[in-house]
């Protein structure tokens, strides 16, 4: 409504003055004959910036009413919709301009983040080691180290991604902010695979092969918890063999550190919760 107001007045203006002029150019009182005086000039001049002002006004009018409106429809759908998802950046700050809220720039990086990271990332690493080192763990959930599983299979990928940009001393700002970034993935995927791994347990093996591991499992608690010697030794032999017999099916693979455990425990006593890896 304003900008037709606006251009309906500088019609009438302008049909004004030329009117005026008009009059002025063709005759003078007495009959005198038409020429332009300073005062007609004068008069000219006003009438055009007169007309000049009343069209920016116009134009003025009619942008203003229409930010209004945009601006009106943005607080409308922020009031219905909510904010805009923090991923969508572009969109992000589209928003906040048109509703007049200050854009944040991207925070710099904490030096505390790297350390945290660091300590979150040791943590992991220990309790992935002590899971790998405990030959009784990985029987009760083999998938954690099956890497055909796919949450397994995420987490090493993961964890070696920060492991490889883990370093002694505080790096610059982009390489503290990448591995803080992974560690944290790391964090998460390996709370994910455990999830998963409690949750299928021995489900992917033959009932034939469930019954191995329980037995292998009731050697392994009895070599551990027994006083005699030789009842040690010889449940050890018995859960060693038939270890070997899963791993040539390809039921189940025992990894490498605990491999190693059990050759250690042969000689001493296998471990258990008192050692802090179970």
């Amino acid at each position: 409504m304003s900008g037709v107001r606006g251009r309906r007045a500088v019609g009438a203006v302008g049909a004004g003055a030329a009117v005026l002029v008009s009059v002025a150019a063709c005759s003078r009182p007495g009959g005198e004959p038409a020429t332009l005086l300073w005062q007609d000039v004068l008069g000219l001049v006003f009438v055009i910036v007169g007309v000049c002002g009343v069209a920016v006004i116009g134009v003025l009018a009619t942008a203003f009413a229409c930010w209004s409106v945009v601006a009106t429809i943005a607080k409308l759908a922020r009031l219905v919709l909510g904010d805009p998802p923090p991923a969508q950046r572009f969109d992000q700050r589209l928003f906040d301009r048109v509703v007049g809220r200050p854009v944040p720039s991207a925070p710099p990086p904490d030096a505390d983040d790297w350390e945290r990271a660091r300590e979150e990332f040791d943590r992991v690493r220990a309790e992935y080691a002590a899971y790998e080192c405990d030959p009784v763990r990985v029987l009760r959930l083999p998938a954690l180290a099956d890497v055909s599983v796919a949450s397994t299979a995420r987490f090493v990928e993961v964890f070696a991604e920060a492991q490889g940009l883990e370093t002694a001393a505080r790096p610059g700002p982009e390489h503290a902010r990448l591995f803080t970034a992974a560690a944290d993935r790391a964090a998460r995927t390996w709370t994910a695979a455990q999830d998963a791994a409690e949750r299928i347990r021995s489900t992917g093996l033959g009932p034939a092969e469930r019954r191995t591991v329980a037995r292998i499992l009731a050697l392994l608690t009895t070599a551990r918890d027994s006083d005699s010697e030789p009842e040690r030794l010889a449940a050890y032999a018995k859960a060693r063999s038939q270890l070997a017999g899963l791993d040539r099916t390809g039921a189940l693979h025992l990894p490498r550190p605990a491999r190693a455990a059990l050759e250690t425990a042969a000689r001493g006593r296998l471990p258990g919760p008192a050692d802090g890896s179970a």
